[in-house]
C-alpha cells in the first residue's frame, strides 16, 4: 500500500529552502467557526509567510448553496484560481494558523477539480513561527494570470444522496471529524439550526486526535492506529463528514497519508444532515 505522506505534505523545511521558486504558489487557507469572534482574512493581513496568497474558502465557493463555503461548479473554481495566477503546472503549498485544520479542505479542494500537485504544511503557520521562520503583512506580489483546466473527480465528493445511500446499504464507513461531544449529541452545534448527534452507523475520529500538541500530523502507523481504534474497517470505502466539511478533509488527508487517497468527502456535511429541515434520521445515545 502506497505512502503518500511525501507526496501531500511538506515540512517547513522543505517551504523555507523553495519558497522563492517560480512554479511554487503558497496559499493561506484560514478560516474560523462563526462562534469564534475572528476573522481570518485579518489575520493573516496582519502577519502571513511571505509570498502567501489569501484563499477564502466562503467565497471560492458555491454561493447558489444555503450551506457554508459548499464546492463550487469546476467552471467557478477554474475562473477564481486562475486570477490568482494559480494553474496547469503551478505546485502548491496550503497551510493554515491553526496547524492542519482548514488547509486540507483547501488540499481537498484542488484535488477534487483535477489538480493533483497540492500538498499541506505540516504544523502550518502556528510551527512555523515556533521555528522563528520569517512572516510579513506585506501583501504578496501579484502572479499573472494562468490557465486552470479543472478535471472534476466526482469519487472525491459526496452529496446527501449518496450519504441517504451508504446509511441504507452500508457499502462505505461514514467518519465524522466532530468533537465526541458533538458526535454523541452531548454539545451543542457551533451553527443555528441543527439538530445534535450523528449519522446511522457513523463512527468517530476527533481531528484533533491526529494531531501532535505542535499542530503536525502524527506519524503514519499512529494515524492507521487511531481510525483502527474507531472502528473503522479500513477494507471498504470511506466517506470523511464533519461540521461543514472543513476538518473532514484533516480526515481525508490522514487517510491518503496511510494508502487511501481515494477518500471522499461529505460535502455539505453535517450543516446539511443535521440541518432541523433535512429529513435525515440523526442518532444521539
Amino acid at each position: 500500500m502506497p505512502n503518500l505522506r511525501g507526496r501531500y505534505i511538506v515540512e517547513t523545511d522543505w517551504l523555507a529552502e523553495h519558497l522563492d521558486a517560480p512554479d511554487l504558489a503558497v496559499l493561506d487557507g484560514s478560516t474560523h467557526l462563526p462562534t469564534s469572534g475572528r476573522n481570518a482574512f485579518a489575520e493573516y493581513q496582519d502577519e502571513h509567510i511571505p509570498g502567501a496568497q489569501f484563499f477564502d474558502i466562503d467565497k471560492i465557493a458555491d454561493d447558489t448553496n444555503p450551506r457554508p463555503h459548499m464546492l463550487p461548479p469546476p467552471a467557478k473554481f477554474a475562473s477564481m484560481v486562475k486570477k490568482m495566477g494559480i494553474g496547469d503546472g503551478i505546485r502548491l503549498v496550503a497551510y493554515d494558523c491553526e496547524g492542519i485544520y482548514s488547509a486540507a479542505r483547501v488540499w481537498w479542494m484542488f484535488r477534487t477539480m483535477g489538480h493533483e500537485d497540492v500538498a499541506v504544511l505540516n504544523g502550518g503557520l502556528k510551527k512555523w513561527k515556533a521555528e522563528m521562520r520569517p512572516t510579513t503583512n506585506e501583501p504578496p506580489e501579484p502572479r499573472s494570470e494562468r490557465h486552470f483546466t479543472p478535471r472534476f473527480n466526482s469519487a472525491l465528493v459526496r452529496d446527501i444522496d449518496d450519504v441517504r445511500a451508504i446509511v441504507a446499504n452500508g457499502r462505505e464507513e461514514i467518519v465524522d471529524a466532530r468533537a465526541a461531544a458533538r458526535f454523541l449529541g452531548e454539545a451543542t452545534e457551533p451553527r443555528k439550526g441543527l439538530r445534535a448527534g450523528h449519522m446511522p452507523g457513523a463512527k468517530n475520529v476527533p481531528f484533533t486526535t491526529l494531531l501532535k500538541e505542535d499542530g503536525t500530523l502524527l506519524p503514519t502507523e499512529e494515524l492507521r492506529a487511531k481510525f483502527i481504534e474507531a472502528g473503522v474497517d479500513l477494507s471498504k470505502p470511506i466517506t470523511t463528514s464533519c461540521g461543514s466539511g472543513v476538518t473532514a478533509g484533516v480526515l481525508a488527508l490522514s487517510l491518503a497519508l496511510i494508502g487511501y487517497p481515494d477518500t471522499a468527502v461529505y460535502d455539505g456535511s453535517w450543516s446539511e444532515w443535521g440541518h432541523e429541515d433535512a429529513g435525515t434520521e440523526v442518532v444521539k445515545p
